[in-house]
């Protein structure tokens, strides 16, 4: 399986709808997509199949029992997650040989071949689509992102990363998330809230430039 590619599919949405919400009936599934309830069951036939989601009866009230899917740990390996404890004992090889100023270089030239490869996919001239042109360039390696609207801005959720564990011990490992944003974006943003410490999702507030006061 592809994972880039199976994150386009419906059933990949699903996963990472489940993924966002921990757990959903067929028919909130159906609302998300606008499909009807029999063909989001096909497709949860075949991922129970394939072992990445479970069905459980849960009680949502006085009445009956409502069947949903949730996760299981098979379905961890779809997203980003290996190379964190390999990352963290190289980062922490590199700074016990040469500091941080040798991660912090490190890092610089990470960022900068990131902010290159991000500004052939937000070409966008609007701040919504540049928004959403960076929000689907997430989507494509494997994280868990979509954006909103606040007033005067959008909000960009990260619910996975697949380096928060290393992020803990080495914060220079969010700084290309923030360049990637500077120079797609412009204007101003603030993290608000980071899977690395104790977060639900990494969330930042965006003000593109255009609309930035």
């Amino acid at each position: 399986m592809h994972v880039d590619r199976f994150f386009q599919t419906t059933r990949g949405k699903i996963v990472s709808e489940l993924r966002r919400h921990g757990s959903a009936s067929a028919a909130d599934l159906a609302r998300s997509f606008g499909l009807s309830p029999n063909a989001v069951r096909q497709q949860l036939m075949v991922l129970e199949r394939d072992g990445l989601v479970a069905e459980r009866s849960v009680r949502r009230g006085p009445t009956k029992p409502t069947f949903e899917f949730s996760l299981t740990p098979e379905a961890d390996r779809l997203f980003p997650q290996g190379y964190d404890k390999m990352l963290t004992a190289v980062l922490r090889e590199l700074r016990d040989q040469f500091g941080s100023a040798g991660v912090e270089r490190i890092f610089d030239g990470l960022s900068r071949r990131a902010v290159e490869r991000a500004r052939l996919e937000v070409t966008a001239q609007e701040p919504e689509q540049r928004v959403a042109q960076l929000t689907d360039m997430l989507r494509k390696s494997g994280v868990v992102a979509e954006y909103s609207l606040i007033d005067g801005g959008f909000v960009l959720h990260e619910h996975t990363c697949p380096y928060s564990s290393a992020a803990k011990e080495n914060p220079e490992v969010c700084q290309v998330i923030h360049h990637v944003i500077d120079e797609t974006l412009g204007g101003e943003h603030e993290q608000t809230e980071s899977l690395a410490h104790g977060g639900k999702q990494c969330r930042f507030e965006l003000r593109p430039k255009e609309l930035a006061i």
